[in-house]
């Protein structure tokens, strides 16, 4: 397999994320797919590490460092959402007004 294959599967992930980031209501759904786009990077930093670093470390390290991100973003929005739901008892975008002045 060359490159062009792991950009193509990265790229396609990462539109599959955007599409689902852009059309779900549910903030659950909404956080699956933005992971969804941290893993289409992931895939592309270790393809371009393999291909144009062979046997380096950067490329690799920066793939963990989102990894690691990504995690901390998850129970970040899990949070949120858990504590939205608890006073809205709902957890689909549209409803969520609590900034409405």
């Amino acid at each position: 397999m060359s490159l062009g294959h792991y950009l193509a599967l990265g790229g396609l992930l990462f539109l599959i994320g955007i599409f689902g980031a852009l059309t779900r209501r549910n903030i659950v759904g909404i956080l699956m797919s933005i992971e969804l786009m941290f893993n289409a990077a992931n895939i592309n930093l270790a393809a371009f590490n393999h291909f144009l670093h062979p046997g380096g470390v950067a490329g690799m390290a920066t793939a963990l460092f989102i990894i690691t991100v990504a995690a901390a973003e998850v129970v970040v929005g899990l949070a949120l959402v858990l504590a939205i739901y608890r006073n809205s008892a709902t957890v689909y975008v549209e409803d969520f007004d609590l900034l409405k002045g």
